[in-house]
């Protein structure tokens, strides 16, 4: 018995050792062999596919927004909300002058979204190819005159800020005449944005030009011909980077909107509404006044707050989500000082996406004419 169990066992022990020689070589080859790159030939559990395709899913790139400087604060609050309630990333936005912003876009600086302070930005004039020919205005500003407390110590712009109140509270011709008169006498420094790169400088020319014809017996040069000529204006690449001269006391007042007033926390002299800017049914009234540089004419229209999507954007998906989310909560923007349009108003040369188009058929939006 103790001889068979001998016999038995070691032909046992010879064939185990064959098997795990074999498997030895097995793992040596496998472990030797160069890495594969693909995975269309593996065979895997439903489990291990699920891992595999989650780990491989590349994550998504922050959207990329630019925003007139004048509103990166209401942007930014409207892509952080955003973000927190879809959960998709952004990048901080980019700001500056809303003709320089589309000019950076057009020479091919990445962005998704652009809002604009001017629906003239959104066009083929500064976006070239990449406009996508439609534009939504979600909100309304106006232009004011602002002021800082530093610039309250000289006797002139206290002298200036008394002739603005008694022409605010009788509203008379000859008291804004007095006003504007002496604003623009040269004692005290203006501050107008480059009118080529900001929409706020230009539109500062058209206030002084219908405040001439209301107030200087139709003459619309009258104020803005005696600021060029008395030297009494500065200017710089936008409204924004005049904040700090006009905190300084280097400029004594500034032509900038009344949200980024409030949000810059100054003091500012609120314009009569044919001058100003901002209401919508004198669109017909501001387009009698324009500005001309080198790049044309640009009549005088309502201040409205814009977005659209570039052609050719990354994140086209997401762009749309975002512009639906900012029609959906325009009225949020009311804290910042801007008047938020409802239903927003969608100008058009071509027809903008499905996804938009519902929203003007959801009562959330309405056709108002062609971009300019």
């Amino acid at each position: 018995m103790r001889t068979q169990r001998s016999d038995i066992f070691r032909p046992a022990v010879g064939l185990a050792a064959i098997v795990a020689a074999v498997i030895l070589v097995a793992a040596y080859l496998v472990s030797s062999a160069p890495p594969k790159t693909t995975t269309s030939t593996m065979t895997a559990t439903s489990a291990m596919t699920s891992t595999v395709t989650s780990t491989a899913t590349l994550k998504a790139a922050p959207l990329v927004s630019y925003s007139a400087d004048a509103y990166a604060a209401e942007v930014t609050s409207l892509l952080d909300s955003f973000s927190t309630s879809t959960g998709v990333q952004v990048a901080p936005v980019t700001s500056g002058g809303s003709n320089a912003d589309a000019s950076a876009i057009n020479a091919g600086a990445p962005d998704d979204v652009f809002v604009s302070a001017s629906l003239s930005a959104t066009s083929s004039h500064y976006l070239g190819n990449l406009t996508a020919n439609w534009a939504i205005g979600f909100a309304t500003d106006q232009l004011v005159l602002a002021y800082s407390n530093s610039t309250t110590q000289r006797a002139a712009t206290t002298s200036i800020i008394a002739l603005a109140n008694t022409a605010v509270a009788s509203n008379s011709t000859s008291d804004w005449n007095n006003f504007y008169t002496s604003l623009v006498g040269g004692k005290v420094k203006v501050g107008i944005s480059a009118p080529a790169q900001d929409p706020a400088g230009l539109r500062a020319w058209i206030v002084l030009e219908a405040a001439g014809y209301l107030y200087s017996g139709g003459n619309q040069q009258t104020y803005a011909s005696a600021l060029l000529k008395d030297q009494g204006n500065t200017t710089a690449a936008s409204a924004a980077d005049l904040v700090a001269p006009l905190q300084a006391g280097d400029i004594q007042f500034l032509f900038t909107y009344k949200s980024a007033a409030i949000s810059n926390r100054l003091n500012y002299i609120v314009l009569n509404s044919h001058v100003n800017l901002g209401t919508p049914r004198l669109g017909s009234f501001y387009s009698r006044f324009s500005y001309t540089d080198s790049a044309g004419v640009t009549a005088g229209a309502p201040i409205v707050i814009c977005i659209t999507i570039p052609l050719g954007v990354a994140n086209s998906a997401e762009a749309l989500q975002f512009v639906e989310y900012v029609v959906q909560n325009a009225k949020t923007l009311s804290t910042f000082g801007l008047a938020p349009l409802s239903p927003t108003l969608l100008y058009e040369n071509t027809p903008p996406p499905v996804a938009i188009q519902q929203l003007v058929t959801q009562g959330l939006m309405t056709y108002n004419g062609a971009l300019p």
